[in-house]
């Protein structure tokens, strides 16, 4: 088959939603990908080590993402747009294979790419001329070059003739009401021009608004700004809330201040740290690799400082509070509120309750939690508890010392909780005006 003949054949496929997509990775970002190509008529294999997952989409046909919607796994099974598997061998029957898999640091705040290496030598075997790669996990500049074009070369592949690549970072915002995959713009860099042809028509295809970069740099580095810029924010808005604080001044009332100016001021709000995958952890790649270049991230390096602070200062209020009732933080207890990263979901990652509830417990308190969308304390690479979530109720509220607002979901009933809690430590900005059993951290 000539060069020209394999973008014509896979143009068309897409052209008529007859491509097989393969989405690697099943997680908050790969399954609602899954489910917007399935909707768009394509169909779609979905790929996932966990078998659990496997089990749920294809047999009970049912989400296992709080926010995504059983009905949206069920019609896509039902109509058989949506199959998944463990079988990478499956990959062979792929037009488009699409990397949604986790890159998370190791302790030395290094890049762990091994996930997504792990992926592409387990599909090499299977891959075949004519079909299109796409990496959508945040890294730094250079990956998909470095790590992912060599290995596709070596069994023999011409990139951008007779395979083609493209980066095109995931944008997933989880329990955003106003924006889903499909609205959300794509950004898409290509190793060559015909690469970024293939990968821009292939997103086309299911997403309102596709945003060509002029390389795989360029669309790596994009999603790299993108974090950065909030973790600085945030960081910005962490160290203005400590200064606020010992100025007696209520630093949301700030905000909301200084959000009514119409340009040039957007708002972040301050919390008990930072989590999810992106804030905390995507900007030390770029801090990782810049060191290559010989240069010295500072702005990075502040705002990771000041986040990572963030969880000490917020447990020097539950000890302030504490003592003023006479009481020492070993053996009280302490109830936080909230384990998921941000409010309305259930997605644990990085989360800063995880971190207050390490430090409380390394300084002898009781702890306990509570949280709408999470059971049990979920099994982490880093730390585990051995903890249930209890029932908000007025028995429970009463036998805690100090209760910790740490994520603030909608679900719980915030009056009620003022009511019965002999100490709130508030840190997200809850209780507007001042209650004597509240304090602001």
């Amino acid at each position: 088959m000539h060069h020209k003949k394999f973008l014509e054949s896979i143009k068309n496929k897409i052209k008529e939603k007859k491509a097989i997509i393969g989405i690697i990775g099943l997680g908050y970002v790969g399954l609602p990908l899954a489910l917007t190509f399935a909707e768009s008529g394509y169909r779609v294999i979905g790929f996932d080590k966990d078998e659990k997952k496997i089990v749920k989409i294809n047999e009970e046909k049912v989400s296992y993402i709080k926010h995504i919607h059983d009905s949206r796994v069920k019609n896509s099974v039902e109509n058989g747009r949506l199959f998944a598997t463990s079988d990478l061998s499956k990959v062979e029957n792929l037009d488009a294979i699409i990397l949604c898999l986790p890159t998370p640091l190791n302790k030395y705040r290094e890049p762990d790419l091994s996930f997504v290496i792990n992926s592409v030598n387990g599909i090499l075997p299977f891959l075949k001329k004519g079909q299109l790669i796409s990496l959508e996990s945040t890294t730094y500049p250079g990956t998909t070059e470095e790590e992912i074009i060599p290995k596709i070369e070596k069994r023999g592949f011409k990139i951008g003739k007779d395979f083609f690549v493209v980066y095109s970072p995931e944008r997933e915002d989880p329990g955003n009401l106003n924006f889903t995959t499909k609205t959300v713009p794509k950004v898409v860099g290509g190793a060559t021009k015909t690469c970024l042809e293939i990968g821009v028509s292939l997103y086309e295809s299911v997403i309102e608004e596709v945003v060509p970069v002029n390389s795989l740099k360029a669309a790596e580095l994009t999603k790299l700004l993108e974090n950065i810029y909030r973790a600085v924010n945030i960081g910005l808005v962490n160290e203005m809330k400590i200064v606020a604080d010992k100025m007696g001044i209520d630093i949301w009332e700030v905000i909301k201040a200084a959000s009514t100016k119409p340009f040039g001021f957007t708002p972040f709000y301050p919390g008990p740290g930072l989590g999810g995958h992106c804030i905390p952890i995507d900007p030390f790649y770029l801090t990782w690799k810049a060191k290559e270049y010989g240069i010295c991230t500072k702005f990075i390096e502040l705002a990771g400082e000041v986040n990572t602070m963030m969880p000490f200062w917020v447990v020097d209020k539950v000890v302030e509070g504490l003592n003023n009732s006479e009481k020492s933080l070993k053996n009280s207890n302490i109830l936080v509120l909230g384990l998921s990263y941000k409010k309305n979901i259930d997605d644990t990652r990085e989360s800063p309750s995880v971190e207050l509830i390490k430090i409380l417990k390394s300084k002898g308190a009781n702890v306990f939690f509570s949280d709408p969308y999470i059971k049990k304390f979920p099994k982490k690479r880093k730390c585990f508890f051995d903890l249930e979530s209890i029932e908000i109720t007025a028995e429970n509220l009463e036998k805690m010392d100090c209760v910790l607002i740490s994520t603030d979901h909608d679900a719980f009933d915030f009056d009620f909780i003022l009511r019965h809690s002999k100490l709130i430590v508030d840190t997200r900005g809850v209780y507007r005006g001042s209650y004597e059993n509240v304090i602001k951290a």
